[in-house]
This record gives structure tokens, sequence and C-alpha cells, in this order.
């Protein structure tokens, strides 16, 4: 959490504690406090080992979860010949692309799927009631030893660094759920917290302005530490402390700064544009899920056009074991207005080819509805929708038989998937590492991108 102020303890006469002003720069990143000089030293410290600073053009991926497990029988991969215990109660619809189909929820999305690319047949779920693999990739339980496997915005994080030193390159937008493990805007793992999301909740939000401080009384203290680090810098005689005065340079420009603040700001766009968004309200069918929070997609474009590379969010509660069908139509249709503006916001802004959006989740759901209208837990196979970044839409990858229960064509791994999320963002995973703890060179992960996509 960027902050400024400490506990009114005493020390100087505006009441801020010797204490708490040492500590400008403070960011909360996950469950861990770390100092944002030491984020911007560590990702400096990437920049110089080979990884290489940021690309020219700026590229990024929101990355878009159906927290809960959405039917892919009744959103994007309909089975209309199917017995009726299968096929439920919706229809396919026709999109501008001839031969493709989707359910009935997406008139909108239907309308742009030559901007657009589905995967029927993503696979390699361990059927975990979490985000961990939209996230990584990997399975839960891979590199916990060491850590954990990093997200695929902390990889970002490490490997490219900031675009711009006041706004941070991974922000997870998640509003926190009850069932915690859907709100996860992805790990830092073996990286460390340096490279973990930065999530802007309201006590972050309120200290990221200088209330009642002006440029000229913040420049005295950055003055005034910059004489602490030049005295500690004379007396280490190892020149451990070098850099130090650039980061902690750094740590100020973001605390001074209000591009990450405007970006957050939603009051300052078009009302006929937040309109177009929708706010995704009442939040029906949340329980402990995500609420359909259709502002966030909109300040997920906020974000990126401030320089963010990565932006996670999560997007309602698909858990649908009873009322399936009421439940895809409530969020559906929601889904539908807001991904469709984001899609074309993007596009107008010319941004949509630099900026990849994926909505998916942890797996699918079972063929067969069961006595209470739902449908139950299914992970040997989940579907996924996928737009802009430079990839080759307007198309289907894999397939499943008749009744929606195996990938019969093309199965696609979710490492696949994060692959060609990577290729957008200009990573080559099959050439670009970072070390881990014990010095060795780790791919972000090891399956190439979806050949048909790139």
């Amino acid at each position: 959490m960027l902050t400024i102020f400490g506990r009114k303890t005493g020390g100087y006469c505006d009441g801020i504690s010797r204490r708490g002003f040492l500590k400008i720069g403070g960011l909360a990143f996950g469950s861990s406090l770390v100092t944002l000089p030491d984020i911007l030293r560590a990702e400096e410290a990437g920049r110089g080992s080979g990884t290489g600073g940021p690309s020219k053009r700026h590229k990024a991926v929101i990355n878009i979860f159906l927290a809960g497990g959405p039917p892919h029988q009744d959103m994007w991969d309909l089975k209309p010949e199917a017995p009726e215990e299968i096929r439920g109660e919706f229809k396919p619809i026709e999109t501008n692309v001839p031969g493709i189909f989707v359910g009935e929820s997406f008139p909108r999305l239907a309308s742009m799927m030559d901007r657009a690319a589905l995967i029927r047949s993503v696979v390699g779920a361990t059927g975990r009631h979490d985000l961990y693999q939209c996230n990584a990739g990997y399975k839960f339980d891979d590199q916990q030893a060491i850590g954990g496997w990093p997200s695929l915005g902390s990889f970002v994080s490490m490997m490219q660094g900031p675009v711009d030193p006041a706004v941070p390159p991974f922000v997870g937008l998640a509003e926190t759920t009850s069932h915690v493990p859907w709100s996860d805007p992805g790990a830092a793992g073996f990286l460390g917290p340096a490279y973990g999301p930065f999530k802007p909740d309201g006590s972050a939000l309120q200290n990221m302005t200088l209330n009642g401080i002006t440029a000229d009384r913040l420049a005295d203290r950055r003055s005034l530490l910059r004489s602490f680090d030049q005295l500690r810098s004379e007396v280490d005689a190892s020149g451990a402390l070098e850099g130090v005065d650039s980061a902690t340079a750094l740590a100020f420009d973001v605390l001074s700064s209000s591009k990450l603040v405007d970006a957050l700001d939603l009051s300052r766009e078009d009302p006929r544009l937040r309109d177009r968004y929708g706010d995704g309200k009442p939040y029906n069918y949340q329980y402990d899920g995500a609420p359909t929070c259709n502002e966030q997609l909109l300040m997920a474009r906020r974000l990126v056009e401030a320089g963010v590379r990565c932006v996670s969010l999560s997007y309602g509660r698909w858990d649908s074991h009873g009322a399936n069908f009421d439940l895809v139509r409530d969020h559906g249709s929601k889904l539908d207005q807001c991904l469709s503006a984001l899609i074309e916001d993007l596009e107008a802004r010319g941004m949509l080819d630099d900026t990849v959006v994926i909505a998916w989740g942890e797996f699918g759901r079972t063929p067969k509805v069961n006595s209470q209208a739902g449908r139950d837990h299914w992970p040997q196979v989940g579907a996924a929708w996928v737009a802009g970044g430079g990839l080759k839409t307007g198309q289907v990858i894999g397939a499943t038989n008749r009744l929606g229960e195996q990938a019969v064509e093309r199965p696609v791994h979710f490492k696949e998937v994060l692959a060609t999320l990577y290729h957008s963002l200009g990573i080559d995973v099959s050439r670009d590492t970072v070390l881990d703890p014990a010095g060795r060179p780790q791919y972000p992960v090891d399956m190439p991108p979806i050949r048909e996509l790139i």
C-alpha cells in the first residue's frame, strides 16, 4: 500500500512519526509488506541480468476469470442435437463468422466473432476450485517446495518491468470473495513478493493521494531521505547500497504521480461509455464468489492505457450446481455487455492488437443436467474465449464429442493457453527464462503457444 502517513505518535510537528516517514513508498503485495524501493531495485536487477527492459510497444493482457467453472455447453459449445438432459435450455445463435455458433445469451459477442476465437477443448484441469491454473498453467503442487509457480503477471513483471515507473506492471482487481481462492489475482511464487500484483483496494487508493502534503513538502522529505541514503552509502565499503538513491527516487515518482489514481477513477470516463459497459447490477447468484462488476472491465482498459502490462479480475460466480440456466441468463447477458464493450473500446483506441483479452474458468461442467437443474464439476474439458493481441481470430480451436464430455479434436492444455498469452506479450517461452531460488533457469511454461492462433 502506498502510504505517507504513519500513526500520529509524535515526532514531526505535523504528526508524522519518524518511523512512518521512513516507510514512504510501502505497497501491499498479497499478504507481505514490501517497500516500493525494494520492488524497483528487484525489477532493475532483473533487467540488468539480461531479461530486457520494456519494449517500445506496450503489450498487455486482461485475464478475466469466470470463477467457479462456467458451463461450456451453455455458452461456447452448445449441443443442440444431444438428448434434452444434455443440451439444456439454450439455443445456439449464428455469429458473424459463418459456421460458428454460440449460446443465445451472447448476441453482442456473436456479432464480433471475427475479432475473437473460441477454444472448445481446454484440458488438464485438476478439479481444484481455484484459479491457479488460469494464472500459472501449472498444477498447484508444482514447485511448492521453493514457493510455488509464479503467475503470468509476476513473470511479466520480472521479465519486462514497468512501462512507467509510476504504474505497477501487474494489477489484480479481483474483489475479496468468501471462497478466497476465487479472488486470487495470481501469486508471485518463487519469484518473491516484489513481483506480486498490486491490489488497489479502498485503503490503498486512499493512501495513494497526498492528503494535506504539498509537492514542496514531499520534495523536502525526499531530500532528507536521500541524505540518509548517501550517509549510509559513504560508510558502506562493500558498495551493496549502490542504486538505493535511484530506486527510492522512483518510489517518490509513484507516490507523487496521479497516473495510477486517475486510471482507477471511472468518473473521468464519458457517461455514455460507462453506460455501454453497464454496472452488472443487481449482483445475483454471487453467494461466496465475485460480483458481476462490469465496471472492472472498463477499469482494466484504463489501467492498460496507463501502462499496466497484466490485469486480472474475477467476474461472477459460475458454480452452478443448481439453477444453472437462470444463472447463465443473468451472468451471461451481463458478460456479453461488458466484454463486447471492452473489445469495441480497445479497438476504437487502437489498442486491441496490442492487448489480448481472455475469459475462462478453472474447468467445465457436467454434460448431464442434475435434479436441481444444475450442472456439476467437470474437469475433463472446458472452454475459453480470447480476442486481440494480434492473434488469428474468427475461428474455433478444438472440439468435444456430441455430448460435450471430452475433447476429441485438438486438446489444448492450460499451459498452451498461457504460452499463447506470453507470446502476445512478446515473451518467447522456448527461450526466455528466469532463475529460481536454487539458481536454475526456469521457463514460464513448458508447452508451446497454440499454433493455430499465432
